[in-house]
Formats: structure tokens, sequence, C-alpha cells
């Protein structure tokens, strides 16, 4: 498929409105299965999909330790063994992005969690060199982008917008320099934690230790403001949210998270943050991965590790016969199917809770053993927004969901940034070097 609709700018919100009142059924008026795929088709050519994360980067380097020069992005189905050594295939390359109409993607340039933040550092920027090499390495399929404008002339190009995001804030070293280098190595936002703690904000995975953000995390998110670099808030504690929302001068993005009001997972966005969301300006863009998007599947991830927990003291010394009884329990309890149903509810939420324009695509992909049933790969993304349409989503809403949001997103914190052009980088002392003898 090709990304050959030209992108229209973005309309105002008093635009938008309008062409809600116009376009398409009202939500929860019945809408054919051809009408349905009729307006997600218009919608996805018009406003194609601007993901929010894509772990393929993370792929490379457990897969290939960033050896590509052989590597064959354009189909990965096969060939490619899977980090865990499964024979399970990547869930990303060219062919299926141009099938799931995706035209612009924040490529995930994550590190595991690492107490030695230098070693967080090189390996960051180890991520975002072979993230930059593959781009390059495609130049007909994908377009390096640093702006929105620059996003919305790859589409018209019918490219998919390359752009960088971090995720995880021990990658800065507790240094507000290396963020500054980070973003002048075209990191668009950063995660600003990921499954623990750092030293300067709680995650939402973690015991709490600094109930939020400390004052140097603080100073992290108005730097990053200062710079055009968004603030993402996936993977962060409540706390750290609130205490993200009280500074931040642009709007926040969380680059994949679901709404708590649906499954109740700590990773994902509690209605009382949704509901600031609207004043803020940012976006929610909804995940596809299946504990954090459906109830029972989050509630048999819990008890299956708690057989894990069990089994390995129970047969203490001996690992093969606890994971023999882990394999046990779960062919007597298999694992429930996400679909991309659950997917929709989470949209639904967040758009009662904290409205249209506040929601987005943030898939995960390659950052997850497998997506939902019908959208197991990024392949699935029409799937999902016919969805919408059956539900009664208009095209103009579709198009918001879909990148118009995000781009909006983008835009504001370009214009905060412009706007603080004169304001001097935030400084905080360093290490001074030891006496010389």
């Amino acid at each position: 498929m090709q990304l050959s609709a030209i992108v229209r700018p973005l309309p105002s919100l008093a635009a938008l409105a309008a062409a809600l009142l116009l376009t398409g059924p009202a939500a929860g008026q019945p809408v054919s299965e051809e009408q349905a795929a009729a307006t997600a088709r218009a919608a996805l050519e018009a406003a194609p999909v601007f993901d929010g994360h894509n772990d393929a980067p993370g792929q490379l380097r457990s897969r290939r330790a960033n050896q590509i020069n052989d590597f064959d992005f354009a189909d990965t189905l096969d060939g490619h063994e899977h980090a865990e050594g499964a024979a399970a295939p990547m869930h990303t390359d060219l062919n299926r992005l141009r099938e799931g109409k995706v035209g612009a993607q924040f490529w995930s340039v994550y590190v595991p969690h690492n107490a030695d933040e230098a070693k967080a550092v090189q390996e960051t920027i180890e991520q975002i060199d072979v993230t930059k090499r593959l781009i390059a390495r495609y130049p007909q399929t994908l377009r390096y982008a640093l702006t929105a404008d620059e996003v919305e002339s790859a589409m018209r190009e019918g490219r998919i917008a390359s752009l960088l995001g971090m995720e995880g804030g021990y990658s800065i070293g507790s240094n507000l320099g290396v963020l500054r280098q980070f973003h002048a190595m075209g990191a668009r936002y950063m995660t600003l934690t990921h499954n623990f703690n750092i030293p300067w904000a709680d995650s939402a995975t973690d015991a709490p230790k600094h109930d939020g953000l400390t004052d140097f995390g603080k100073d992290v998110v108005r730097e990053m403001n200062r710079l055009g670099m968004l603030v993402d808030l996936s993977h962060v504690s409540e706390a750290t949210m609130m205490d993200a929302l009280d500074v931040a001068r642009a709007p926040v993005i969380f680059s994949h998270s679901g709404a708590r009001g649906v499954t109740g997972h700590p990773r994902n966005v509690p209605d009382a943050v949704l509901r600031r969301l609207p004043d803020n300006g940012g976006v929610v863009m909804v995940v596809a991965l299946p504990r954090f998007i459906n109830e029972k599947v989050r509630l048999w991830d819990a008890r299956r590790a708690g057989v894990i927990a069990a089994a390995r003291v129970e047969h203490l010394g001996n690992p093969a016969a606890a994971a023999k009884a882990v394999e046990a329990w779960v062919a007597a309890n298999p694992e429930p199917r996400a679909r991309i149903a659950d997917v929709a509810d989470h949209i639904d939420h967040i758009r009662k809770v904290a409205g249209i324009e506040h929601i987005g695509i943030g898939g995960d992909y390659d950052g997850m053993p497998n997506g939902p049933v019908g959208m197991e790969d990024v392949r699935g993304y029409p799937a999902l927004f016919i969805e919408l349409a059956r539900r009664g989503y208009s095209q103009a809403e579709l198009e918001m969901i879909a990148s118009r949001n995000i781009l909006r997103v983008m835009r504001a914190a370009e214009a905060h940034a412009a706007g603080a052009a004169d304001e001097p980088p935030i400084e905080t002392l360093i290490d001074a070097p030891a006496a010389t003898p």
C-alpha cells in the first residue's frame, strides 16, 4: 500500500468540532460494515497512523547485536530468531508498516534499566546510532524527522516519518547536559522512567521512593519543555504524573499506555490524570499490550507470577522441576486472549473522561510477546479503526486519533520552545575533578 494521500494541514479545534458534527453518525448509532470500512479507509488515507512507540531498535540489539548491514527490514517474517530463542518473527517490517497504514513512527531507543548510568548513556547512544543507520538504509520508504512539519512532509511524499524516542530517564545519567545532547542527536521524547525508580523519579511498577519527582526531576521536565522535547509519562507512577503536570508548560504524552479505569494495571493512566489532560493539552497514545488492555489477561498474568514464585520455593535447587510445574499450571489454565475490542474500549474511556483531542496510538510492537487477536503485529491498525468506525466514530475523529492529535502536541511543544529561546539552559552542579597533587 502507498501512503500517497496529501496530509491536510492541522485544522483548528473549532474547525474539528464543526467537522465532528457533520461527518458520520453519532457514537453509539449503528454503522454498517461497509460504512465502517469506508470511513476508516478514508481517515487513514487522509491522516495515516502516527505510532508513539515501537521497540524494533531493541530487537536489533537483542537479536543481532546491532549488526544490520545484511539485515532485511523490508520483510522480517522469515529467518529472524526471537530474542528469547523461540522461533517468533518480529512484529515490524516495512511491508507490514505499509499494510498497517503507518505514516509516522516514534522508534524507541530503549536500553534496559541500568544503575550504572554511564553505561546506560553509552548504550542509548548506540541505539540512536543503529536506528539512524536503519532509517538511512531505506531512503525510499523511511524519512528521518525532527519536527511536525517534517512528519507531514514525509507523509505527503508517501514515506514513513521516523523519529527517535528515549525510554527511561536513567539514559541521561542524571545530567541535564546529557539530556541536551540527546535532544541535539534527535531524541524528541523521553519516557521519564521505565519499570524501576531512578534517582529522580518514581516508576509505576516499583515501590514509591520519591513520592513522584524530586526537585531535579522537576528541572528535567522544565528543561525538556525549554528544548521542545516531549515529556512522556508512560511507565511513571501516578505521583510522578501529577508532579510533571504541575510543572509542565507544554503538552505531555503517554507514548504507550491504556486507561486504568478499564484495566487496573499500574502502567495505565488513572482517571484523575485523564481529567487533567484537557488543561495540559496532552495525549494518551493507546497501547496494544494484552495485559494492559484486558483485565482477565492482567489477572492471569498476576496469578502466573505467583505460581512461578511458589514453584521456585517448592522446588528449591531444582529449576527444571519448577519450570515443569509452571508449564503444567499454564496448560491447565490457558492465557485469555485480548482482542481489538479491548483496545477500542480504552479509546472509548479516554474519550469519555478526557475528550477526543487527547487520544493517539502507541502500539508497543516488538516490545511485547504478542498483540491482541486481529492486531498481532503492525498490520492491525486498519482493523482497529474499522472497529472504532463501527462504534460511530466519524472520519474527523479517526483522523485526530490516528495522527492529528499528536501532531498538534508536537507543534505546541515546538512553539513553547521557540517562545523560550531566550531562556538560558538550566544548570546543575557536576562532580568536580579530584585535585592534582
